[in-house]
């Protein structure tokens, strides 16, 4: 099986260093995570508040990259399928 929606990513520049949601609140995250749509910065589902699946569910971006430094991954939450992050979109990563 193949995502399509690898396709529609661009090189984003990410809109906070941290979750934005966890930086207003004062809430903890565990690892962050890149909307190659918008540059939203979420914290992944290992960390309390799940943000970057909500940012999917609120605006049906479907492709997010790992925000962790030295990690090369992308999710599609579509297809519910790992991909490699295209290489114009890496010098968007960390």
């Amino acid at each position: 099986m193949s995502c399509s929606h690898v396709t529609t990513v661009e090189s984003v520049t990410a809109r906070t260093s941290g979750c934005e949601e966890c930086l207003k609140s004062g809430s903890p995250w565990v690892h962050l995570r890149l909307c190659l749509t918008c540059g939203h910065v979420g914290c992944c589902d290992s960390s309390p508040s799940r943000h970057a699946t909500k940012h999917f569910e609120r605006t049906t971006h479907p492709v997010m990259a790992s925000y962790e430094r030295g990690e090369r991954w992308a999710w599609c939450y579509v297809d519910q399928m790992e991909l490699d992050v295209p290489a114009g979109v890496a010098k968007s990563l960390r």
